[in-house]
């Protein structure tokens, strides 16, 4: 049995994509959920991980840390992680890895919080430039492989990345075209986001950074979170 260690579900956008692909894939997996914050938690990490941050995958004595290397280590073992045809999971990969790296505007200005909704204060060319270009990697993607996901009929790894996308579209209101959007509800509707939505409603705790973050770049209209 896997032990996967995340963080709190509002705001942990690296921990949802290993989350996410192994309950998608109903790979068994016991979750060791650490709180942003608390400095005992952290010190426990740092125990448990070379980098100290989250996600972490523990099989047994061996220990795998950040996203995309969780993907490929579950994939020698689970071969749905990535799609079975040659090209597919080229463009799977090669997805995934600009997920991983890239979009910085997107991850700097709108941070994750699943449980509120923001209207932004100005949205900068930065930020209109890495939502066109996912926009044409979705759009490459859906039309090469026939969708109704990224590669194909089923969920791989490539959706996994994309899922804390889906999250920031929706607190964001962010506007894109009637693929991508449909793309957004499709994987919102999963159940597995779904429960972790769910939980991340139920968290009462509050990351001061993250709140800053987000009180800076826009307005919150809507905060649905537990108090």
């Amino acid at each position: 049995m896997y032990d996967l260690y995340i963080a709190n579900k509002n705001y942990s956008s690296w921990s949802l994509r290993p989350w996410l692909l192994m309950r998608e894939l109903k790979v068994p997996f016991t979750e060791r959920l650490l709180r942003f914050g608390d400095a005992p938690a952290w010190e426990w990490f740092r125990k448990l991980s070379p980098c100290g941050k989250v996600p972490c995958l523990k099989d047994g004595d061996t220990t795998v840390w950040e996203s995309l290397a969780i993907a490929e280590y579950l994939a020698e073992r689970h071969p749905a992680v990535w799609p079975a045809d040659r090209a597919a999971r080229a463009y799977a990969r090669s997805a995934a890895a600009e997920m991983h790296a890239g979009f910085v505007e997107l991850r700097n200005r709108c941070s994750m919080s699943c449980g509120v909704r923001i209207r932004l204060h100005e949205t900068p060319a930065a930020l209109t430039r890495d939502l066109a270009r996912i926009e044409a990697l979705w759009g490459e993607g859906l039309a090469r492989f026939g969708g109704p996901f990224l590669a194909g009929k089923s969920f791989t790894a490539v959706d996994a990345f994309f899922a804390p996308v889906a999250f920031r579209v929706q607190t964001y209101g962010l506007a894109l075209g009637s693929d991508a959007a449909a793309y957004v509800l499709r994987l919102l509707g999963l159940d597995s986001m779904r429960a972790w939505y769910a939980d991340a409603l139920k968290e009462t705790f509050r990351d001061e950074p993250h709140e800053a973050e987000m009180a800076q770049v826009g307005r919150t209209i809507e905060d649905l979170r537990a108090r």
